[in-house]
């Protein structure tokens, strides 16, 4: 095995081998492979491809060059990955549900990129939440909790983090071979039983249509299943922001609110449901759907799944009484200023990326690396596409750090509304049935 004789036959339209494949992703790790020949290899298969083998043997080659977890547990380890979005705090829902229903769920996460949001920013803005923790600390939170979410550590999946680089400066981030490779690696590096992929399409998503959503759909549950995870994937709707908030605090009081039942969240709570169901069937942790949907139901309802959250919360090293304490622990910001309509009619459209942009701009993103996130900043309160408006209507809500930013955000929600004079219905959630 060597880098160039793999370029090369890239270069020549010939696919690699799935065992060349599994040597260059591991490889990737080390000095065997130099960044002129990670930019080469990037760019000959994001203009060439690969075919079905090669992409598994990339995948976990990538995902044995670090830290592969074990699990011996008196259940199935189970996660779910979203390709991203703007709203969208589903895996802060869908983990403690799923500990409810039986499963373990051991959740490696990320932080913000681009325009969509960090599941890690937003659990960072709970006073004393540590997502950086050791294998031994995350497997005694799972055992007692029955789930974490951190994130990962430089010894999980490091070729990914290399070649995530190089991807980034190459122009080839948008290679569907190299993000199944990317998303995966770290993923199967958890040791899971079962995974669920939500794949987002809409103004809010990486995938803006339908079409292009189902293609990485079926990519990554085909490159994930023949690495021997078995894996479904979901393609939902982030035409508008899912939860009623974006951003970092105000998306976990939109969580808790959901969890609490101080506020319903039907769109948010039918694609956390719909992602539950599939796995738990799939996994064999309910016999049909009707059960999943009862189990699933019950943790909502009950309370449990708030519970099990603040338990999460505490064993993370946030407050200890998270349940009763969330209205009044979170930070706030400074300053809050009511977007009007400004004109009468019906939302037609909403430009959701236009919106995270706007989350980012106030603070809750980061514009370069090292950019330090202010948890307190977003948008809340979003009007919906299909709700009838006039000049006074609230289109949304923005926490911001001073007046001048509340302005310039002002300004930019306004522009991603469109506001029309005909009807329309809100669009679909979840699209079609599940890839398996």
């Amino acid at each position: 095995m060597d880098a160039r004789t793999i370029i090369a036959g890239l270069r020549a339209g010939r696919s690699p081998t799935a065992d060349q494949m599994r040597w260059f992703g591991k490889a990737l790790h080390s000095a065997a492979i130099t960044d002129a020949q990670a930019g080469a290899f990037a760019m000959g298969v994001c203009l060439r491809g690969l075919e079905d083998a090669a992409r598994v043997g990339l995948t976990e080659g990538m995902r044995d060059s670090g830290d592969v977890l074990h699990w011996d547990l008196d259940g199935p380890v189970l996660d779910k990955h979203s390709t991203g979005g703007v709203g969208d705090p589903v895996s802060l829902l869908l983990a403690p549900v799923l500990a409810e229903c039986g499963a373990f769920v051991p959740m490696i996460s990320g932080r913000g990129l681009g325009h969509t949001g960090g599941t890690l920013d937003k659990l960072e803005a709970i006073p004393g939440y540590i997502s950086d923790i050791g294998p031994k600390r995350l497997e005694h939170v799972v055992r007692e909790v029955g789930c974490a979410i951190i994130g990962a550590t430089g010894r999980v999946a490091p070729s990914d983090k290399r070649l995530y680089a190089i991807r980034d400066v190459t122009g080839t981030v948008a290679s569907i071979d190299l993000i199944t490779a990317s998303i995966l690696s770290k993923k199967l590096a958890a040791g899971l039983d079962g995974l669920v992929l939500d794949v987002k399409t809409g103004s809010g998503a990486f995938m803006e249509t339908p079409e292009q959503a189902r293609q990485l759909a079926d990519a990554l549950v085909a490159v994930a299943n023949g690495a021997g995870c078995p894996t479904t994937a979901l393609v939902t709707g982030m035409w508008q922001p899912l939860a009623d908030a974006a951003g970092n605090a105000v998306e976990i009081r939109a969580v808790m609110e959901v969890l609490t039942g101080a506020r319903s969240n039907t769109n948010l709570r039918t694609v956390t449901s719909g992602l539950s169901v599939q796995i738990m069937v799939s996994s064999g942790l309910s016999k049909d759907t009707a059960e999943a949907v009862s189990k699933v139901d019950a943790a909502f309802d009950s309370g449990a799944a708030a519970d099990r959250f603040a338990r999460l919360v505490a064993a993370m090293g946030g407050p200890l009484d998270f349940a009763e304490s969330w209205r009044n622990c979170l930070p706030e910001a400074p300053v809050l200023r009511e977007v009007t309509a400004g004109s009468a009619g019906t939302v037609t459209q909403i430009d959701t990326r236009a919106l995270g942009e706007t989350v980012v701009h106030l603070g809750g993103g980061r514009l370069r690396d090292g950019d330090r996130i202010d948890p307190a900043v977003g948008v809340s309160g979003f009007a919906r596409i299909g709700a009838t408006v006039t000049p006074s209507t609230p289109l949304a809500m923005v926490h911001a750090a001073t007046e001048n930013a509340a302005d310039r955000a002002a300004g930019e929600i306004r522009a991603a509304y469109t506001i029309g004079s005909d009807p329309v219905t809100e669009p679909p959630l979840i699209y079609g049935e599940p890839a398996s």
